[in-house]
Formats: C-alpha cells, sequence, structure tokens
C-alpha cells in the first residue's frame, strides 16, 4: 500500500504536470516500479504518466533505454553516470517531456565499501536538454524503507523539474 505522504506528492507532481502539459516516464532498477506505481495509484494519471521503465539488470538498462554500456562498465549500475543515461533514455524512448531515474543498493547485501547499503542515485531528464542528479546515502533501515525513501526522492525530483 501507498502511504499518506507518498500519495500526496505524487498527487502534487500530477497536478504541476498536467498545468504544463507535460507527461513523464520513470526509468527504476532498484525501486523496481514503485515510483510509477505510486504515480499511478492517483485517479487520472493516464494524462500524465506515459510508461514505465523497470531495468533491473544491466541488459534491460541497455537494451530498454539505451544506457551505454562503457557507462556500466566504467562506472557500475550504481552511479551519477549511470542515473543520468537511465533518465535521457527513458526519456528519449518515451518521447516525453521529464523521466525520472532511480538506482542504488536497497539491500540487505550487495554493498561494498564504495556503494554501500542504502546509497541510491537519481537522475531527472528534461525536454530542454537539462539532466540534473542526486546522491543519498540513506543508511541500511532495511529494504523496504530504502525504497520507500528512494521513492519520496524521485517524486520530489519529478516536482523540482515543474517548477
Amino acid at each position: 500500500m501507498i502511504d499518506a505522504d507518498a500519495y500526496a506528492a505524487a498527487e502534487a507532481v500530477l497536478v504541476a504536470f498536467r498545468a504544463r502539459r507535460w507527461t513523464l516516464a520513470t526509468a527504476e532498477s532498484c525501486t523496481g516500479g514503485l515510483v510509477a506505481g505510486t504515480l499511478t495509484a492517483v485517479p487520472g494519471s493516464s494524462d500524465v504518466v506515459d510508461r514505465g521503465f523497470v531495468t533491473y539488470s544491466n541488459a534491460a538498462k541497455v537494451a530498454m533505454i539505451a544506457v551505454p554500456e562503457a557507462t556500466l562498465l566504467a562506472h557500475g549500475a550504481v552511479s551519477e553516470e549511470t542515473a543520468r543515461a537511465m533518465a535521457e533514455g527513458a526519456r528519449a524512448a518515451a518521447g516525453v517531456d521529464v523521466a525520472v531515474s532511480v538506482t542504488g543498493v536497497a539491500g540487505p547485501g550487495g554493498g561494498s565499501v564504495l556503494k554501500p547499503v542504502g546509497l541510491v542515485h537519481f537522475g531527472c531528464a528534461r525536454r530542454d536538454g537539462t539532466t540534473t542528479h542526486r546522491a543519498m546515502q540513506f543508511g541500511d533501515p532495511g529494504r523496504a524503507e530504502i525504497r520507500h525513501q528512494a521513492v519520496l526522492v524521485a517524486l520530489s525530483l519529478l516536482a523540482e523539474a515543474a517548477r
């Protein structure tokens, strides 16, 4: 179920995008579609949300949203470079005004010294060519909480893009 804070954030994004007549797409790895799911939980979201790409594997990132293999090899899936490429690739593939991306280590395993559990990178690409990045370290409060916090950050990036 979607909590009240996430639902309210999704509603605000949809209102802002609707006012601009913009559409959006998501490109998600560690959140596995939760950002798109939160947005589409709001009735009437279909006039704003075009599609969501769940690109959990590196192969999916390459095939579905054209993340360069060289980027993944050089920087890894959990990196600023990959988050930016995911957002830009999703925006281009969907032909939308804005796309947001999420890639990180939700745990409980999979972390390293350089990329610990709780590290999540976000990208937000706009049709005007602007792509922003944000990195968050949520610590290790558990997989569900990391993913929940990542959804909230992704929604805040979408809201910022519409300002």
